[in-house]
């Protein structure tokens, strides 16, 4: 090169074009750097792609072709031909069983790489060497997945409109990809992979279940409106007869159930003031309605318009006895499902949240800050709209603790009581045994807040009541473990009880039933004494071992008095032995004797 005549033989000139400004020189070289970096990050796509049957890796070779332009690829993706082009099958791998397909949607679905996943990753895809920028990339339908694959096998993933658009046409024609597969196969999987895995997540605990809280706070809502429309219809029809009784009965369960009672003004007489006194609860309210009967100025009703009537005001009876139902129930379904958020607010208001919020989960998930004006959002987007002040309050406002709250503390209080309830709505979400100790302790606290507010004592600290709550907790549970440790001992005593009797009754016929066996001397008397002073060690030494495991005996049982008494009949046992033994030892001796003078 430092040769000119040699370079220059080699390496001619053929055009020259200049720029026209410095301007134009740096837009001129930005974009030939553009160029350059499109050229060296133009990496090879490959889709992973979860289906019914197995996973599979797609490799999008005709991405050059396409440009990478969104429009472009939906418009192919309906035309097999062209998308075949741009995306061919690399591999595909079956999953053994509907169970083991089951098991790998769920970990799909949770973000979550299982081994077989990574193990077909790792042979499929090129290795990915340490220090080196990968030259390849895998497109994933969910990031979450793909996040979990890059941190594992440091695969680079990308979840993109343009990767999706690819995974639609993948999905649309993915039974022409697949070779020997019957027609029917791909839907009948799909099918029992979407009930199996519909039915692992409906999954639940019968008796935690929020939906019914949501649909009974509804109703009860409902039934409200229309029992007191109903009410003012039966007050407003029976008043035509009877306009006075208005005035005297203010209830308006107690004014249908008077109006059925009565029906003709004009039959009542004194003979049924105990008949009222009983519905009413009043003798003075139950003549004085018979006075009014009496100087009625109300008109005559047909007897088919006072049939009408007493059946319109049994029906709205109906409806107040379904009510106060209805309010058991939900009252019961929130102490199983909220007991902390019921012990706190209140079984309604805490109904309520959790509808407003669409489920316990989310009421959990939801800030104390949102949950303070759970139910106003129409008063905050307006106060935002107009620049005012926005809400304080949405439905806690039902609560007791703001209405005895003083008008100036009314926000510091709805404030301090949103904060509680979400706490006792994530307790309840995610504690498993439900307890109502949390809900108490706080309203503990929120009672001593209002106290703080209206006479300066000073409210005791989160940290001290939540170990308290803590306290009473483990306290509740050491005695459910104590009752059932009391419980199985019996039972395993009584069975110990009833084997040490059967064995004391086999123990004495077997002493019974011995064979007397014939002896030879004082000398085989001698090792016989030994064997039983051994055996008399090891029964005293097994004595002392279940005396020092099992001490003195439940239930009135004494475990050494038993062991004494199984004892003592062995030994009278062994006695008997002896003394049976003895003779027939002195009987082998005698003939012996005869045998050697004969």
């Amino acid at each position: 090169m430092a040769d000119h005549n040699r370079f220059g033989k080699v390496i001619k000139l053929v055009a020259f074009t200049p720029f026209d400004s410095a301007l134009d020189a740096v837009n001129q070289c930005n974009a030939v750097n553009r160029l350059s970096f499109l050229i060296e990050s133009a990496m090879v796509l490959y889709l992973l792609y979860e289906s019914a049957s197995g996973y599979s890796l797609f490799l999008a070779h005709g991405v050059d072709e396409i440009g990478q332009n969104t429009e472009s690829v939906r418009n192919s993706v309906a035309d097999l031909n062209r998308f075949g082009k741009a995306v061919k099958l690399v591999a595909f791998t079956p999953f053994d069983s509907a169970l083991d397909a089951l098991n790998q949607c769920n970990a799909v679905s949770e973000g979550h790489m299982t081994e077989e996943l990574r193990n077909f990753l790792e042979l499929t895809l090129p290795k990915v060497k340490e220090l080196k920028k990968p030259k390849f990339t895998l497109g994933v339908s969910e990031p979450k997945i793909g996040s979990h694959i890059f941190e594992v096998t440091k695969i680079p993933c990308q979840s993109n409109e343009f990767v999706l658009e690819l995974f639609r046409g993948v999905r649309l024609h993915f039974d022409r990809f697949i070779e020997n597969q019957k027609p029917g196969d791909l839907e009948k999987a799909q099918l029992g992979l979407g009930h199996s895995y519909s039915r692992a997540k409906v999954k639940f605990n019968v008796n935690r279940v929020d939906n019914m809280v949501i649909q009974a706070i509804f109703l009860l809502d409902t039934l409200d409106k229309d029992i007191n429309s109903f009410s003012m219809r039966v007050r407003e029809w029976y008043s035509w007869h009877f306009p006075e009784l208005v005035k005297i009965i203010n209830d308006n369960y107690l004014y249908a159930k008077v109006a059925k009672f009565i029906e003709n003004k004009s039959e009542l007489a004194e003979d049924k003031i105990p008949g009222l006194t009983d519905i009413v609860g009043d003798e003075d309210k139950a003549k004085e309605i018979v006075e009014a009967a009496k100087a009625s100025m109300g008109r005559d009703l047909s007897p088919v318009d006072l049939i009408n009537v007493k059946q319109f005001a049994q029906r709205v009876m109906d409806l107040s006895e379904y009510r106060k139902k209805l309010y058991d129930y939900l009252v019961t379904k929130m102490n199983d499902i909220a007991p902390n958020l019921a012990a706190l607010i209140g079984e309604v208001v805490g109904a309520r949240l959790i509808s407003h919020a669409g489920s316990l989960t989310n009421l959990a998930k939801c800030p104390s800050s949102t949950l303070q004006i759970l139910g106003a959002e129409k008063a905050l987007f307006r106060a935002l709209k107009t620049r005012g002040n926005t809400p304080k309050y949405g439905l806690i406002f039902h609560s007791s603790f703001i209405g005895r709250a003083s008008a100036r503390n009314k926000g510091r209080m709805a404030r301090y009581l949103a904060n509680k309830c979400s706490i006792a709505s994530r307790i309840d979400c995610f504690l498993e045994k439900s307890t109502t100790a949390f809900g108490e302790k706080l309203r503990e606290q929120v009672e001593e807040r209002l106290d703080f507010y209206d006479k300066g004592v000073a409210p005791r600290k989160n940290l001290d009541m939540m170990k308290a709550a803590l306290e009473t907790v483990l306290t509740e549970n050491t005695e459910m473990d104590v009752e059932k440790a009391l419980t199985e001992p019996s039972v395993k005593k009584s069975k110990k009880k009833k084997s040490k009797s059967e064995v004391a009754e086999e123990v004495e016929p077997m002493a019974e039933d011995k064979p007397i066996t014939d002896t030879i001397g004082d000398a085989s008397e001698e090792p016989k004494s030994e064997k039983k002073k051994k055996k008399e060690k090891h029964r005293l030494e097994h004595k002392q071992d279940l005396a020092a495991e099992s001490g003195n005996g439940l239930n009135g049982f004494n475990v050494e008095d038993g062991l004494v008494k199984k004892m003592k009949k062995k030994k009278k046992n062994m006695d008997v032995d002896d003394e049976e033994d003895l003779p027939a030892a002195n009987e082998g001796k005698k003939k012996k004797k005869s045998k050697t003078e004969d």
